[in-house]
């Protein structure tokens, strides 16, 4: 359509899709990307960008190349001219094997708006809008398979918002704290179930409205 706005959503297994449940990946009608561009209507076309595992700034010497800031350049570029860039990230950065703080996390993610900002010859209409979703906190991981990958995550994740509440108000980045309206499933105490989901669009949807 012509003059729509794009938006760009750039995030983890969370905005891939994973089931909490272990099954296959959820489906275009339940995924919250493809639920906000339900949300947005046809003015808008919104371009999923989710990687398991992806990291905001952190190499993975597991998993291999999960590093967000790698990444953020060469996919604004792809997929210019953007409106909106919505971030999602956080969660992985919270394995125990990055040793960080919430504080740390919320550093990174302004790290990522602050390379975008920095990078305007990137963009053929400029530097998009920037809106920061900080993750819900976890659900309780004792019982779960995720327990040992996260050993203090838990704790971390649940510091997380008011840190990266902090960390917008001072440089002035729009935010959602998604744990003001979603939880992270009891089954796995990580991912989105698919009502979760739905109600994420929903709240992205206000937030991209309000900045373009």
């Amino acid at each position: 359509m012509k003059n729509e706005k794009t938006i760009l959503c750039f995030g983890d297994s969370n905005t891939w899709g994973a089931d909490p449940a272990g099954g296959p990946r959820f489906d275009r009608s339940t995924r919250w990307p493809c639920r906000l561009q339900a949300e947005l209507g046809e003015a808008y076309h919104v371009v999923e960008e989710g990687l398991c595992g992806r990291t905001t700034v952190w190499d993975d010497p597991i998993e291999g190349d999960k590093n967000g800031l790698r990444h953020l350049i060469p996919l604004l570029k792809s997929h210019s001219p953007l409106d909106v860039l919505v971030i999602l990230l956080g969660t992985n950065d919270l394995k125990n094997r990055f040793s960080v703080s919430a504080m740390d996390v919320a550093t990174s993610l302004g790290t990522l708006v602050e390379t975008a900002h920095n990078t305007a010859g990137a963009f053929t209409n400029g530097v998009p809008e920037i809106l920061v979703i900080c993750p819900p906190p976890f659900a309780p991981l004792d019982k779960t398979s995720l327990k040992e990958m996260f050993i203090g995550g838990e704790e971390k994740s649940h510091q997380l918002g008011a840190a990266v509440h902090q960390l917008c108000v001072e440089r002035k980045i729009p935010m959602v704290n998604a744990g003001d309206s979603i939880q992270s499933s009891p089954i796995d105490g990580i991912h989105l179930e698919a009502s979760e989901h739905a109600k994420l669009a929903r709240v992205v949807s206000e937030a991209v409205k309000k900045l373009t």
